[in-house]
């Protein structure tokens, strides 16, 4: 069974004017917001800065003077974007940006970046731009061109093709949410920190974890032709790579960094020799943040078996 792990972003920051996008914004709104997108709330978790709501597709963080939303499968992310703009008003956004990564099927969305970017543009000057190889992994990127610099530092660490091993595992109908938080070892990567997750039917499984200001997410799409598994967070996600990969073992993943200056540094530091290099770009945006963006694989030393294509199955192209 197919489904398109490959995730749609938003991140918006507010203007300063005491006004808290926690405290003054009602969830109704934020179900609302979620809806356009074509998806809905599951369950929420909260600390005094963070709040957390796992989504029927992927994850929404708020925080006061900035929210992340993050959408999979065929969701118009873009819809929830307009919602937000006609309700709360342009002027309020100090700082937007809103990513696509390329999908397994690209024709069965209901838009492309381009759509999307045309209806931001109603609404906000900015700038898009492309990260890596238009035929092969790469991420589409608009930003508003505000003087506004976001200090902090982000990290996304998105896997494909995971191994054998762990496809079977994490599409194992008997398993329980605590057995996969044990095969991803969150309680060692995440200590001290409040956990919300949730497993669907029949596969896939999502996670938001939360500590003061910190937060991480994952969404894992387990079946063997399509598997997918993201990491969203503003921890280091270079630095757990490699515990990372010991234990989903992809053919190959993406590395996409918000402010981190040493990024190059790092890669050499952390990131397994046996995987290779195909996509290495470097980009700071008008206002000074800086992203970097890494693409790498392992190296193919066999044959593989020709896939076969299922003729009923509407996303395939022959």
């Amino acid at each position: 069974m197919f489904f398109e792990g490959s995730e749609k972003k938003v991140e918006v920051f507010i203007k300063d004017t005491g006004f808290s996008l926690i405290n003054d914004v009602q969830d109704e709104f934020w179900h609302q917001l979620v809806n356009k997108a074509n998806a809905k709330i599951l369950s929420c978790i909260q600390n005094d800065v963070c709040k957390a709501f796992i989504l029927s597709e992927s994850s929404l963080f708020v925080w006061h003077n900035r929210f992340i939303v993050l959408t999979c499968g065929v969701t118009h992310l873009v819809n929830a974007v307009e919602y937000f703009i006609q309700k709360q008003g342009v002027d309020v956004i100090e700082h937007l940006t809103y990513q696509r990564k390329n999908e397994y099927y690209s024709h069965a969305q209901p838009s492309c970046f381009g759509d999307d970017v045309k209806i931001l543009s109603q609404y906000i000057k900015g700038k898009a731009l492309r990260f890596g190889e238009m035929d092969s992994h790469h991420t589409f990127l608009f930003y508003n061109q505000a003087n506004f610099h976001p200090k902090y530092k982000s990290y996304e660490l998105l896997t494909y093709q995971i191994s054998d091993e762990a496809s079977e595992k994490l599409t194992d109908t008997n398993i329980s949410a605590s057995e996969i938080r044990s095969f991803l070892q969150l309680d060692e990567l995440l200590p001290g920190y409040i956990i919300d997750d949730h497993i669907f039917e029949p596969y896939g499984y999502s996670v938001n974890a939360i500590k003061a200001g910190k937060y991480l997410t994952i969404h894992i799409t387990p079946q063997a032709e399509s598997s997918y598994v993201s990491f969203e967070s503003n921890i280091n996600l270079i630095e757990l790579a490699p515990t990372i990969l010991k234990i989903l073992k992809p053919k190959s993943f993406d590395l996409l960094s918000f402010n981190d200056e040493g990024f190059d540094l790092l890669l050499e530091q952390f990131i397994d020799k046996k995987y290779i290099s195909k996509s290495l770009v470097k980009h700071t945006l008008s206002n000074g943040r800086i992203v970097h963006f890494a693409n790498y694989v392992l190296p193919q030393l066999e044959f593989m078996a020709a896939t076969e294509f299922d003729l009923s199955d509407s996303h395939h192209e022959l």
